[in-house]
């Protein structure tokens, strides 16, 4: 056999070499599918919170065909069981484990802190469609920590400028003594012009309000506003309306403690309350339009606030892969496409921060008939905050 010309040899040797090289390159630019590991309190008394985020990032990609930017879409749903050591081991199993390309889902602070470092330490990025700490906004922020939602002052922020635009003089304020318990109080009170006759950190998770609601009444205060998400909110309120606090003293809200979880339980004396948001099932855009009508198709109830996180959650995510392609490997890029926000969000207009906290209006909202007998948040037109950043982006610098 006549041996090959040692042109054509090297000629043949470099062809298959690039070939070779073509091929990892195209392995490398384009993954097979997106793995997303969704951890959440998805059981007791605060499990709706959960249960909404999870249905409306659910929601986001079974609207793109089960893609996520064109790429076949795996959730890994998980419950944290409102433990924060039960999160940090689904986190690291996620991360670890399954290899997932995003985490996300968390609804409380304490549990997303506890959890969060298995994720940035091992170079994943996480998206988080409701829990942002005050810290993580500035001095500890990170530049693979997106929160879609809201900073954790920000609804109270809006609550005391709602406060000071009706004159109200004297607060009394209530919330849960965990760390977006203390940033919500300390956001009322940077804008609030008032006196605070006092303030009352109660335990997470507690149900019962009857001493707090006796020095509450003897305090005598104008408004009361309270932060209490999920269970805690509606017991609270229940409690309030039954000791006749009501007719005494104006009860004010952030919107996720007079939502549609809230307004089912406590029923008929949540008419007329005010709450404040960046987001209310009455907005007209496209995409809130969509998502309302679609919500209620799938899940035969009306979406909360946490529901439209968690879809704007997914609407992000898609955004990012489509905008790098499919390619998950390269951090930078990925990174890149999540600060410019190229989607449509149910809120409207929504852009990133220098520390990845959204910039967005804040809006006040009051608990009314739906004409079809039941109840449902209608927002005031005009921002209460307009294009509202948070108290913190000055201390972050962003590590590269």
């Amino acid at each position: 056999m006549n041996a090959p010309l040692p042109g054509r040899h090297a000629a043949l040797r470099n062809a298959l070499l690039g070939m070779a090289l073509l091929a990892a390159s195209a392995g490398s630019f384009a993954a097979d599918k997106v793995r997303v590991g969704f951890v959440s309190t998805l059981s007791g008394p605060s499990s709706a919170l959960g249960v909404d985020i999870r249905d409306g990032f659910l929601l986001s990609i079974k609207l793109h065909g089960g893609k996520l930017g064109g790429l076949p879409a795996e959730v890994l749903v998980s419950d944290d069981q409102f433990k924060p050591e039960v999160a940090r081991q689904l986190f690291e199993r996620n991360v670890k484990r399954d290899h997932v390309d995003f985490m996300t889902g968390v609804v409380f602070s304490n549990i997303m802190l506890a959890a969060l470092p298995e994720a940035l330490d091992n170079n994943t990025i996480y998206i988080s469609p409701n829990a942002a700490p005050s810290s993580m906004a500035g001095k500890e922020c990170n530049p693979l920590f997106f929160a879609v939602s809201w900073p954790n002052d920000a609804y109270h922020e809006a609550a005391g400028a709602f406060a000071n635009q009706r004159g109200l003089k004297s607060v009394y304020l209530v919330a849960p003594n965990y760390q977006a318990g203390k940033d919500s109080l300390a956001g009322f009170k940077r804008v609030f012009k008032g006196q605070v006759l006092g303030e009352n950190y109660t335990k997470l998770g507690q149900l019962d309000y009857a001493a707090e609601l006796a020095e509450i009444r003897a305090a005598k205060p104008q408004v009361l506003y309270i932060f209490l998400p999920g269970g805690m909110g509606i017991n609270f309120i229940k409690q309030f309306v039954g000791a006749g606090l009501g007719k005494e003293t104006m009860l004010l809200l952030p919107g996720f403690s007079a939502d549609q979880d809230v307004i089912g339980p406590v029923g008929p004396s949540m008419a007329g309350l005010f709450n404040t948001a960046h987001w209310s099932p009455d907005f007209n855009n496209p995409a809130n339009q969509r998502f309302m009508a679609e919500f209620q198709k799938e899940y035969k109830r009306v979406p909360t606030l946490y529901a439209s996180q968690g879809y704007d959650a997914g609407e992000l995510i898609n955004a990012a892969v489509r905008d790098t392609k499919g390619n998950l490997d390269d951090k930078d890029a990925l990174r890149r496409a999540l600060r410019s926000a190229r989607f449509d969000s149910v809120r409207g207009p929504f852009k990133f921060n220098s520390n990845q906290y959204p910039i967005q209006n804040y809006y006040v909202r009051t608990v009314g008939s739906d004409g079809k007998g039941g109840l449902i948040n209608k927002s005031f037109n005009e921002p209460i905050l307009r294009d509202h950043g948070d108290a913190y982006v000055q201390q972050c610098v962003m590590r590269k």
